[in-house]
């Protein structure tokens, strides 16, 4: 146990921020103590991260004030929070492939000798940073081919590099192994000891327990409590969060139907040479959720691609109910009787500027029960898109409203609502709960697991090991392309699974 600061840092008082009629933050104050880390947690739409966007200076507040060392200040970029040494590890890394771990870090306010930078001199700075606060790297490595965890401790040191006394992480572990998250929790109580203050957004509140010294619980806009972490629990939290004791998703035992997806040897090359798919072969049966646990990169998105028909893949076999859909136009794919809740909801599960009408039958438009004749049935789509609002609640004032209004959790819920309210035999989920709160987790994991009860086959891809081994009936490992285990539900645990991500052998 740390020894905790009275010392307050940090103080945002009465924030207020507004989207129209949209209350984000209503009169929101939090106070943070040198060498404290701070959990702010809270339902999608609670306000948390508008609340750290005031503070990182990418949103303005309509009213309230931040207060560093018990001086105001004002932040009206990122620019001027990092001069009054507030830094940001966002979930999204920002980092250039093709530079070098030094060159990344130090971008933007290089060390110069004459007129030149002095790349010498900047690789010996980041030598140090990196013992200094035992976050090892070599500063000549190129980013490119970096594993994320390694990325993520670029992130890091850039914003130690800034001389930052307060680091806020957003949504830190989100596609981590459990040997990278366990690494960056104790990164996170190393820099507090060493006096950095520490903000961390997250829904994980396993994570929370184990690394913060209090938590901020967010609702509907509103601070609705502190507790120090020492006297709560992880029911109490989510208690306080979605105000309703949750239940745990029971998944009753049932006999797996007949194959309704078999991929057979499917193989795909990068530039005719690098092998992305390997010869994967794998089989998802009726009445059975089949999770893909792998660390991002190895191989899993361009699998889910070659399946529903976004890449062609070299070679292979994929079947779907027997009929043969290899490099199959996207809506054949779909016709042939497959959904998708995709990775990104921005890239692939939406457009920005489509209503949520829109976008609730986005891929579907051709069904009968929403076009005849090539014109759609407004009423029709906006009774499925109304329905689908209030059965997943998505925050949102009008299904007129564009996508882009909606926080990226009530788009995520947006997107998981249409496509397994499609009734097909078959469901690709991406993950499927990727920034979406407590509490619509478990609404997300019911509807999986009702999908799976009705019959249907349900693909899981997912970097949430925690979700992969509750859902799944059998899981496939991946690690560069090539399937590295395959196990029963019960067979193998999340620690066995993290080592089989990163490349060990065959258990």
């Amino acid at each position: 146990m740390r020894n905790q600061s009275n010392d307050v840092i940090l103080r945002m008082e009465n924030i207020v921020k507004c989207y129209g009629s949209l209350i984000a933050n209503d009169n929101v104050s939090l106070h943070l103590n040198r060498g404290e880390i701070l959990a702010v947690i809270g339902e999608n739409g609670a306000g948390k991260t508008t609340l750290m966007k005031v503070l990182y200076g990418l949103e303005h507040p309509d009213k309230g004030d931040i207060y560093l060392n018990e001086k105001k200040i004002q932040i009206h970029n990122a620019a001027q929070a990092i001069a009054n040494g507030i830094g940001m590890v966002q979930q999204h890394f920002m980092l250039f492939d093709p530079f070098t771990v030094t060159e990344n870090i130090v971008y933007g306010k290089e060390p110069k000798k004459g007129l030149f930078f002095d790349l010498k001199k900047a690789n010996q700075t980041i030598s140090e940073l990196s013992r200094k606060f035992d976050l090892p790297l070599n500063p000549t490595t190129k980013i490119q081919g970096m594993p994320v965890g390694l990325r993520q401790r670029v992130e890091i040191l850039k914003v130690l590099y800034q001389n930052a006394d307060i680091i806020v992480f957003d949504e830190p572990t989100a596609v981590l192994t459990p040997q990278e998250v366990h690494e960056l929790l104790n990164t996170m109580k190393r820099l507090a000891e060493a006096g950095k203050s520490i903000i961390i957004v997250t829904h994980k509140l396993n994570e929370v327990m184990e690394v913060a010294d209090r938590a901020m619980v967010m609702r509907l806009g509103k601070h609705v409590a502190y507790r120090n972490i020492a006297d709560t629990s992880i029911e109490e939290l989510s208690f306080l969060m979605v105000g309703r004791h949750l239940v745990e998703t029971e998944i009753p035992e049932i006999s797996p139907g007949k194959d309704i997806l078999r991929i057979t040897d499917l193989c795909l090359t990068r530039d005719g040479a690098v092998p992305i798919l390997d010869h994967i072969s794998i089989h998802v049966n009726a009445g059975e959720i089949v999770g893909i646990a792998g660390v991002s990169g190895n191989g899993q998105s361009d699998l889910v691609q070659c399946i529903f028909g976004l890449q062609k893949a070299d070679s292979g076999q994929i079947l779907v109910n027997g009929k043969n859909v290899f490099n199959c136009p996207v809506k054949e794919v779909r016709h042939s009787g497959m959904a998708m809740i995709p990775e990104d909801r921005f890239i692939w599960g939406s457009a920005a500027q489509a209503s949520i009408a829109e976008t609730a039958i986005m891929g579907h438009y051709e069904k009968p029960s929403f076009s005849k004749k090539g014109f759609l049935n407004i009423r029709t789509i906006r009774e499925f898109a109304g329905k689908l609002v209030k059965e997943f609640s998505v925050k949102a004032d009008s299904i007129a409203q564009k996508t882009s209004s909606l926080s990226g959790g009530n788009a995520q819920k947006l997107i998981v609502a249409r496509e397994i309210r499609q009734n097909t035999p078959i469901l690709i989920a991406c993950e499927p709960t990727r920034g979406i709160d407590i509490g619509a987790i478990q609404f997300v994991h019911d509807c999986l697991v009702e999908k799976r009860s009705e019959g249907a086959a349900v693909l899981l891809v997912s970097s949430e090991l925690s979700e992969i081994l509750k859902l799944s009936d059998r899981i496939y490992v991946i690690y560069e392309g090539k399937i590295n285990g395959e196990f029963k539900r019960g067979n193998v645990s999340e620690e066995e699974l993290g080592l089989l991500m990163v490349g060990s052998k065959k258990l």
